[in-house]
């Protein structure tokens, strides 16, 4: 405060000065000039401070976790009887079907069992441990959904934009995100566009795969809401529709919006030819002979992600589940589209939500199962029990619903809470 007094003082001199001078006209025009250009630099500079603080404010929010997860666990006195069970479990499937895999089963929010069986690599003999990483397959494809819920709850997106919105050349009209997010878009099977209409050495990516379409002569099976149809290609388009409005490539997307806010540490995306295997990262393998486990390598679709291709642990999806379900991520009317039947437009049901199967007679039970390479993964949840079920498993093991059955009766039958 006194220094603005002195400073005003000191102008009052001046002024004075300048017009006891015989050129005072001339030296207030230069005065005002040199004061106007004074202002204007100092007026930008401020503007782009304040810029980079928004900017950095920006940045900082977006790195900051959403929601502090938390890994809670049953006490141990009361989940004995359970542990026990599961363990024998576990120990007889890793032998007499060759189960070499991950479980964790979460009621009300809190872990009731977790462990794994088996090997991470037959050649060293290394056992798996919590921290092994294993591909989704088709579990994925929540995630791609989730990201579309994101970019609507921010008005990016609408699920009655279509395909050709986004991408003008989409040789197949009318079809809605929506359409891709309940599979009645109709879609035919990239699979074959690109085992039969790529001729690139390199496995196509997405932006590779949607740059292909408009020149295939691969025919969608029906119009737009007719039918439903589980298509892999419909989320391949959505993860291509995440890129687009975002601005950023999938993996990044999914990487800032749900692993880093959700301390989600140990998934990633994994795009062959295009990333770097990661610490952890299992391969998936198949039984040659009954003795000899085989690597299975990858093949020309191994590179397109969206429907398939996030690696992920048990834990990581426990606090994916607990974060969704607990309304942390997304709101509860956008869980609540991911979590109902689709139809089509003659108003039949169809067993698919966004990214979640539906049982045919129980809306409360949401699922996904998925197979690919060797890997075969579940994620179950219950939710009129406030139970989930995760089984992760990598040497093309085929019996997940009888094992999620399995899981379900000991914990009904023995965990009294």
């Amino acid at each position: 405060m006194l220094k603005l007094i002195e400073i005003l003082k000191f102008g009052v001199i001046l002024v004075n000065l300048i017009m006891m001078s015989k050129l005072y006209k001339t030296i207030l025009i230069l005065f005002l000039l040199v004061g106007g250009i004074l202002l204007s630099i100092f007026s930008s500079q401020s503007e782009k401070d304040v810029s980079k603080k928004l900017i950095k404010k920006e940045i900082v929010s977006n790195n900051k976790p959403i929601v502090d997860i938390p890994v809670e666990y049953f006490p141990e006195e009361t989940t004995i009887k359970v542990n026990k069970k599961l363990d024998s479990l576990l120990k007889r499937i890793n032998k007499r079907h060759d189960f070499h895999g991950s479980v964790l089963v979460a009621k009300n929010q809190k872990i009731v069992y977790q462990n794994q069986v088996g090997y991470a690599d037959f050649r060293k003999k290394v056992p798996l441990k919590e921290e092994s990483v294993f591909q989704l397959a088709s579990v994925s494809k929540q995630f791609t959904a989730a990201a579309i819920m994101q970019l609507k709850e921010k008005g990016k997106i609408k699920l009655t934009d279509t395909v050709n919105y986004f991408f003008p050349e989409f040789p197949y009209k009318n079809i809605t995100i929506k359409n891709l997010l309940n599979h009645t878009s109709g879609l035919p099977k990239y699979f074959w566009v690109a085992e039969h209409e790529w001729k690139e050495n390199k496995a196509p990516t997405n932006t590779d795969l949607m740059s292909v379409l408009p020149f295939s002569k691969a025919q969608r099976f029906f119009k737009p809401g007719r039918n439903f149809d589980y298509s892999n290609t419909g989320y391949v388009v959505l993860a291509s529709i995440v890129e687009k409005v975002s601005g950023l490539p999938y993996n990044q997307y999914l990487k800032k919006y749900i692993f880093d806010p959700l301390n989600m540490n140990n998934s990633f995306v994994y795009s062959y030819q295009n990333d770097t295997v990661r610490k952890n990262q299992l391969n998936g393998y198949r039984l040659y002979r009954g003795w000899k486990h085989l690597k299975i390598g990858n093949t020309v679709n191994d590179a397109i992600v969206g429907d398939k291709n996030v690696y992920s642990t048990a834990e990581d999806l426990f606090k994916w589940t607990y974060a969704l379900n607990s309304g942390n991520l997304l709101s509860k009317e956008s869980l609540q589209q991911m979590y109902s039947k689709g139809e089509t437009i003659f108003g039949r049901k169809v067993p698919y939500g966004f990214g979640f199967r539906m049982g045919r007679k129980d809306d409360k039970n949401v699922y996904h199962y998925g197979k690919w390479n060797g890997f075969s993964t579940a994620l179950t949840n219950y939710l009129e029990e406030d139970l989930v079920v995760i089984v992760l498993e990598h040497t093309s093991y085929n019996s997940l619903k009888y094992l999620n059955k399995r899981i379900k009766k000991i914990i009904s039958e023995n965990l009294k809470v």
